[in-house]
């Protein structure tokens, strides 16, 4: 796996996002902390004042959400700090100055020619699903976008990092909402002051917010992970043509009710693995445990240039594709 990513076009404002990212953080973990977990702990209140049931539910919610915290942190982190994956340098089967092997076959993805793709700006064929990225400058394997709040591209060897952020974000965001209702309440019912209630009506309409956005981002990326898609696949190659006629374009479900598959897709358990690593036990863990090398990819056999005899018309070249109709299914959504 790469080392930490170094940069030579480091521009400082383009840090203010992760500064902001992390700043709302802290901000909500104060909150949380102050407004909410420290009063229902008790400190201070003579113990036979004490409400015990208050307490131990206080400390469970402080130690849970302290470590999807720092689980967070870390993911984040490790999202900025992971080079996301390049073009192998000095390497012949990469080179575009290099004559290709006419028998080589270390690329599915050709263009409709037959030729391999290459990036003009790199100078090097591309591997399967690399993209080039004009902010950061270089091809990047299995490119996912590029992240302004991490400085950095999501690809191949930090989409897993960038899916525990979104995750645990997810997660501590509804955690606090959830858990902080009880504090709201009773901060209107005992009249508290004007500034712990402020604090504490501001973090549970953030966190609302949040919630609905993130939750909503972490199951678009659950649904792409399982279906063994990249967002730029999604976005800009599940668009397919209706056959050579010059009729408009169509997005999962065409006119035929013919649905657009990843060639890449080998099965959800198969394409977590992927992404998460072979072991389970550390999938939720912001540890890197994917045995590849972001180059070549599974699939199930399927033909990335079907068959004409099947009467199919289809373009061949996966990169302005990048998926395939499976006229076999008919489900429609």
């Amino acid at each position: 796996m790469p080392d930490v990513k170094p940069d030579p076009h480091v521009q400082p404002l383009k840090f203010l996002p992760i500064l902001y990212v992390l700043f709302t953080v802290l901000g909500m973990w104060a909150i949380y902390m102050l407004c909410h977990c420290l009063p229902r702990i008790q400190l201070g209140v003579p113990e036979h004042a004490v409400d015990f049931a208050v307490r131990k539910h206080a400390y469970i919610e402080c130690a849970s959400f302290n470590v999807v915290t720092v689980l967070l942190l870390a993911s984040y982190v490790m999202c900025i700090l992971t080079h996301p994956g390049e073009i192998p340098l000095n390497d012949p089967n990469w080179e575009y100055s290099a004559t290709p092997d006419p028998g080589q076959n270390i690329v599915k993805e050709k263009k409709k020619s037959g030729d391999r793709r290459h990036c003009k700006w790199c100078g090097k064929y591309k591997p399967d699903r690399c993209h080039h990225c004009r902010v950061c400058r270089i091809c990047i394997l299995k490119m996912d976008h590029h992240c302004p709040w991490i400085y950095n591209c999501v690809g191949f060897y930090n989409y897993k990092y960038f899916f525990l952020l979104i995750m645990y974000s997810a997660m501590a965001c509804q955690f606090m909402f959830f858990t902080m209702q009880s504090s709201v309440y009773k901060a209107f019912v005992d009249q508290e002051d004007l500034f712990p209630m402020f604090l504490l009506v501001f973090g549970q309409t953030l966190t609302f917010f949040l919630s609905i956005l993130l939750t909503t981002f972490w199951a678009f990326h659950i649904w792409l992970v399982s279906r063994s898609m990249t967002t730029i696949e999604f976005c800009e190659k599940n668009t397919v043509h209706k056959k050579d006629d010059g009729e408009g374009a169509c997005w999962g479900w065409c006119g035929d009710s013919t649905y657009i598959d990843s060639p890449y897709d080998v099965g959800a358990l198969r394409n977590f693995r992927a992404v998460l690593g072979r072991n389970p036990l550390l999938w939720l863990l912001p540890i890197w445990n994917v045995p590849s090398d972001g180059l070549s990819y599974e699939t199930e056999g399927t033909p990335l240039r079907p068959s004409a005899s099947k009467g199919e018309s289809y373009a061949a070249d996966l990169d302005a594709t990048r998926l395939v109709r499976r006229p076999g299914n008919t489900q429609i959504m």
